[in-house]
């Protein structure tokens, strides 16, 4: 044991075992940790662990509660050396590097598991690492690209362009789109991994195969483009559309396609100019707007009749007033419809009737959105969306200056013309089967109309459209104490007046027929005189697509 005499006093832990772990020698420096019997036990009976790493070439232990990391070496065949010493820090440093081997191995994992493509490059462009899934996406195995320069592969037509390039240039994450080797469309999204000094040591590249995407987005759209004229076909053969207005009823194709456009402009904030005759429901549409917005949930839906409000109290009753504005006025102030409408609705029906000098506080109230009390000197923020309705034609009173043309752009967003009842006849007896089945729940009554009641109802003209016919037939059902109502029952001035004679030569023919033949004949008029089917339609005061289909139906087409 010459060998280990001459080592005796080395300055660290150092003995000698036998092949099966038996301890043959200890130096001094290790009898100072160990009891003075621990010659010839066991290694494990010695030391309270021992876990050997890296192939048992080095060997983690613990002694009397102290760390210390023991060096293999064999001496000859029969003789193991192990020199070692005690430190805290380097055995802490081992488990980190154990915790980085780990964490590696996870990494490593991940980056494998990933579906999209992932390609880390070195700063000059050199690949370090990639996945498997690059494979699937450009079609080239992955260890083709394992030390290949981005500029090389570009070069070979593999890459358009180096995001690696871009983002070592700009410092900061870089994506583009582009056609790989294989002629799928990717997105690349580079990302910078920075040293200690913030410089980009590596750049890590996501690849994602958009192609995929596309076609599951494009299936998508196709679907939802089927479902939704699925849905039309369906409300279509319903003969209605779904809405919240029990009292609404919708049969023709006219008033399903304007409900449908309020239906897709319920929550866009533009301002709605909704245009008809008195009496064709422009209120009911504007409620359904705003039943069907988001507004509904956070704010009240506000009706102001401009045409029956005096014009020098109408404006106190948009705006409000502070305390002391006038005489007799609420010490307290009042708001006005704009504050009590925030975050909703404020409807201002008969805006026609709007005196000039308030059209110019309307005016800024849409552009501002803001308001000023009566007799305050402050403004106050509002947010309210504004529909408006007419049955005035607003164009002719800007000509006559009776309408300002800046606030008729501006509530001229979106406008909307509702056709009178007369244009939309397959909805009157629906109506009255509505109104007459309220008619009869709100008084308890058992009322009904007889064919002859109801032939009247269709074929008379309606002037004040759905109003008059439902006031006429509440009017005919209180004072009437028969059940069964018949023409008898109509009030005076609706009753048929004596025709003249009819001339033998020429045959009697129906109101259909000479409302058809009238109907005909003008149209035959402005087709000759006007260019277009708009000019006619603003010509004969109705919607060019009810020209349009009255055209075609008689056959009808514009003299050029």
């Amino acid at each position: 044991m010459s060998t280990a005499l001459s080592t005796d006093t080395l300055p660290f832990p150092y003995f000698v075992a036998s092949e099966d772990q038996q301890i043959l020698y200890l130096n001094d420096k290790l009898r100072e940790y160990l009891s003075p019997d621990s010659l010839h036990k066991y290694i494990k009976e010695v030391f309270d662990e021992w876990q050997p790493v890296r192939k048992d070439d080095l060997v983690r232990t613990v002694l009397n509660k102290q760390p210390c990391l023991f060096i293999k070496e064999p001496v000859d065949e029969e003789r193991v050396m192990y020199a070692g010493f005690f430190s805290k820090g380097i055995v802490g440093l081992l488990d980190e590097l154990e915790e980085l081997k780990q964490a590696n191995r996870h990494l490593d994992a991940i980056i494998e598991s990933s579906y999209d493509g992932i390609y880390i490059t070195d700063k000059d462009g050199i690949t370090l690492k990639t996945n498997s899934a690059i494979e699937r996406i450009t079609g080239i195995p992955k260890e083709y690209y394992i030390n290949k320069n981005v500029a090389d592969l570009m070069k070979r037509g593999i890459l358009q362009t180096s995001v690696s390039e871009q983002v070592v240039e700009k410092k900061k994450p870089v994506s583009v789109i582009q056609l790989n080797y294989s002629g799928r469309e990717t997105l690349m999204t580079g990302s910078p991994i920075f040293n200690e000094d913030g410089e980009v040591e590596s750049v890590v590249t996501n690849i994602r195969d958009l192609s995929d995407l596309n076609e599951l987005q494009s299936a998508l759209q196709q679907a939802n483009e089927m479902n939704k004229s699925y849905q039309k076909e369906i409300e279509r053969l319903k003969g209605r559309l779904s809405i919240s207005d029990k009292d609404v009823v919708i049969e023709s194709e006219q008033m399903r396609l304007i409900y449908d456009t309020a239906g897709r402009i319920a929550n866009v904030e533009a301002t709605v100019l909704i245009l008809g005759e008195t009496g064709v429901g422009k209120d009911v549409l504007a409620k359904y707007i705003y039943q069907h917005s988001e507004r509904s949930r956070a704010g009240k839906f506000i009706k102001v009749n401009c045409g029956a409000i005096p014009p020098d109290l109408l404006e106190s009753e948009l705006f409000g007033y502070s305390s002391g504005a006038f005489t007799g006025a609420n010490k307290q102030g009042k708001p006005g419809m704009f504050e009590l409408a925030d975050k909703g609705v404020l409807f201002l029906d008969e805006i026609g009737e709007m005196p000039l000098n308030l059209q110019v506080k309307l005016l800024r109230v849409i552009q501002e959105r803001e308001i000023q009390r009566v007799g305050s000197t402050t403004s106050k923020m509002v947010d309210v969306r504004l529909i408006a309705a007419t049955n005035r034609n607003l164009k002719k009173m800007v000509q006559n200056g009776e309408f300002r043309e800046d606030l008729f752009y501006r509530l001229n967003v979106v406008p909307v013309h509702i056709p009178p009842l007369r244009e939309r006849k397959e909805e009157i007896l629906p109506l009255l089967n509505v109104y007459l089945k309220k008619l009869n729940k709100k008084y308890g009554l058992a009322k009904q109309l007889n064919e002859e009641l109801k032939a009247f109802f269709y074929q008379y003209d309606w002037p004040g459209n759905v109003r008059e016919l439902s006031n006429l037939l509440e009017r005919i059902v209180l004072l009437n104490r028969e059940n069964m109502l018949g023409l008898e029952h109509l009030p005076a001035e609706y009753q048929a007046k004596p025709e003249p004679p009819a001339s033998s030569s020429k045959p009697i023919m129906t109101l259909k027929q000479a409302a058809e033949e009238a109907e005909q004949h003008v149209l035959r008029k402005a087709a000759e005189k006007y260019k277009t089917t708009y000019e006619i339609a603003e010509a004969l005061e109705t919607s060019q697509p009810t020209v349009v289909r009255k055209m075609k139906k008689y056959g009808i087409k514009i003299e050029i």
